[in-house]
């Protein structure tokens, strides 16, 4: 399978947002805030596009599982 620039944006987000629940649940730190400012127009636009990549990779990690056939490990038959 290969990633789309959408694909690679939503993953990118999404680690972002990952790392960032990190920081808050272990240092009670929010990094986006800190960089754009607690809940400014840019830090809410950060915030709005985690949680539609998240949606996105739902959506496409659903859609792959429909798709992807494996192979019987010891007769290789579909």
């Amino acid at each position: 399978m290969r990633f789309g620039t959408i694909d690679w944006i939503a993953y990118v987000l999404a680690i972002i947002g990952g790392l960032n629940w990190g920081l808050v649940g272990a240092f009670n730190f929010d990094l986006v805030a800190a960089i754009f400012g607690e809940m400014s127009t840019l830090s809410r636009i950060v915030y709005v596009l985690v949680g539609l990549s998240a949606i996105y990779l739902i959506y496409t990690g659903t859609k792959l599982g429909k798709t992807v056939h494996h192979d019987h490990p010891t007769t290789g038959i579909r």
